[in-house]
C-alpha cells in the first residue's frame, strides 16, 4: 500500500511537469526581455546620419533660392554675333578669330571671354550653386608640377609674320623663350609648341570679377604635361573692385608647386565696355590691393604686365620691387621703358609656330639658362637689371 502510494505520487508529479513546459508554440511567440551585449543600440531615436542629410538638403535649397546666391553664367554667345555686356572686361573683336589672318588688339587680354553654360540644363534653368565651394580656397592638384630644375631649355625655332630687326638687342640672343595664350589659339598641340622653343607659357585665366577663359584649365593641364613651365594671368578691369577680382582669380587658378608667379595685366583697352580711366593714384591703389591678396595666397610676388601707353600714364617709377613683363614689339624695352628693370619681354604679337593655328605672342626671359634656373630656385623673386 505504501509502495503504490509512492508510485502514484511520482506519476502525478511527472504529469504536472509536462503541463508547465515552455516548449509549445505559444511559448515561442512570447517576447524576450533579455538584451544581447553584442548588439549596439542607437543612443538617440533619430540617427545622426539622417539629421545630417536633412541639413545638407536644406543648405543646398537655400543656396539656390536665397538672395545672396551668385549670378548664374550667361549663355554661350555666338562669336559672330557676340556683343559685350556691362560686366565685360573688354569687347570681343568680331573679326579677330584664331587663324583668320587678321590682327588682334594688342596686349595679353585682347579679348573678352564669354561665359558658358553648364551642360545638360534647359535654357531657362539656373545652375545649382554650392555655397561651400564658393567660399573655400582652391584645392591643390593631386599631382605636383614637375621639378623646377628638370628638363633642358629648348632653343628658339619660332617664325614671325611681321619680323622686326632689333639689331644687336635681338631677343634671339637670349636663351629662354616662351609664349602667352588664351582661347584665341584654339586647341593647342603643346608637344609641338614645346619643340619649337616654348619653355614657358602664360595662360589667360580670368578677367574682371566673373569671366573665366573657357580654355584655361585645358591649357593649364596640357602645358604642364608637355613639360612647359606654366603660369596664369588676369586682365584687370577698371570697373570692378580689386578685391573682387583677386578673389575670382584665386577661385579659378590652382595653387601648385612649380608654377610661375601670377600675373596682373594692366593696360587701357579701348574696346572694353568699361571706359573708366582712374587717376594714377587710384590705379596704383587698386593694383596694390590685388597684388597683396595674390601674394598672400600663392606665396609669390605677382608680375606686372603692361604696355607703353599705360606705363607712361601710371607706372613710371612705381613698384620698384616688383618684377615687370613689358610689351615692346618695335624696340628693345630699354628704349621704350627707360630705367625699368624687367624679367619678361613680349617682343612679338605675330609669332608663328607648329602646334598653333594662327598667330601667337612670343616672349623671352631676361637672362641665360643658368639665370633662368636660379630665378625658379628663388621662387621667381629676382628682378633683372634694365640693361
Amino acid at each position: 500500500m505504501r509502495i503504490s502510494g509512492v508510485v502514484g505520487f511520482l506519476f502525478a508529479s511527472l504529469c504536472l511537469a509536462g503541463c508547465s513546459s515552455t516548449s509549445g508554440v505559444d511559448a515561442l511567440q512570447m517576447p524576450s526581455n533579455e538584451t544581447t551585449s553584442s548588439v549596439v543600440r542607437p543612443s538617440a531615436s533619430v540617427p545622426k546620419g539622417m539629421r545630417t542629410v536633412v541639413t545638407e538638403r536644406t543648405v543646398e535649397t537655400a543656396s539656390m533660392s536665397g538672395a545672396a546666391r551668385m549670378k548664374p553664367p550667361a549663355p554661350l554667345l555666338d562669336e559672330e554675333n557676340a556683343s559685350s555686356g556691362e560686366d565685360s572686361a573688354g569687347a570681343i573683336d568680331e573679326n579677330s578669330h584664331p587663324g583668320d589672318g587678321t590682327s588682334r588688339p594688342f596686349g595679353l587680354a585682347e579679348e573678352e571671354t564669354v561665359n558658358f553654360p553648364p551642360q545638360g540644363l534647359p535654357d531657362n534653368a539656373e545652375p545649382p550653386v554650392q555655397e561651400a565651394a564658393l567660399v573655400s580656397p582652391p584645392k591643390r592638384l593631386s599631382r605636383a608640377a614637375p621639378a623646377m630644375l628638370a628638363g633642358p631649355v629648348t632653343r628658339y625655332a619660332f617664325r614671325d609674320a611681321k619680323p622686326i630687326n632689333f639689331g644687336r638687342a635681338s631677343p634671339r640672343h637670349l636663351a629662354v623663350h616662351g609664349v602667352d595664350v588664351s582661347r584665341w589659339q584654339g586647341d593647342i598641340n603643346w608637344g609641338k609648341l614645346r619643340a619649337q622653343g616654348a619653355n614657358f607659357a602664360y595662360i589667360k585665366a580670368t578677367d574682371g570679377g566673373d569671366h573665366l577663359d573657357p580654355m584655361f584649365m585645358r591649357n593649364w593641364r596640357n602645358a604642364d604635361a608637355a613639360g612647359l613651365k606654366r603660369g596664369a594671368y588676369h586682365f584687370f578691369y577698371w570697373c570692378r573692385t580689386a578685391g573682387e577680382q583677386a578673389d575670382w582669380f584665386i577661385r579659378n587658378v590652382p595653387k601648385v608647386d612649380g608654377a610661375l608667379p601670377p600675373v596682373i595685366d594692366v593696360e587701357w583697352n579701348g574696346d572694353s565696355s568699361c571706359q573708366r580711366r582712374p587717376s594714377r593714384e587710384k590705379v596704383l591703389e587698386k593694383m596694390q590691393v590685388f597684388m597683396d591678396k595674390l601674394e598672400r595666397h600663392y606665396g609669390q610676388r605677382p608680375i606686372i604686365y603692361t604696355s607703353p601707353d599705360f606705363y607712361r600714364d601710371n607706372l613710371r617709377g612705381a613698384f620698384p620691387d616688383y618684377p615687370f613683363w613689358l610689351r615692346a614689339v618695335a624696340a628693345h624695352p630699354s628704349k621704350v621703358y627707360p630705367g625699368r628693370k624687367w624679367v619678361f619681354w613680349q617682343y612679338s604679337g605675330s609669332g608663328l609656330s607648329h602646334g598653333v593655328s594662327g598667330r601667337i605672342d612670343l616672349n623671352v626671359f631676361h637672362g641665360d639658362e643658368r639665370q633662368w634656373q636660379a630665378w625658379f630656385g628663388g621662387g621667381g623673386q629676382m628682378v633683372a637689371d634694365a640693361d
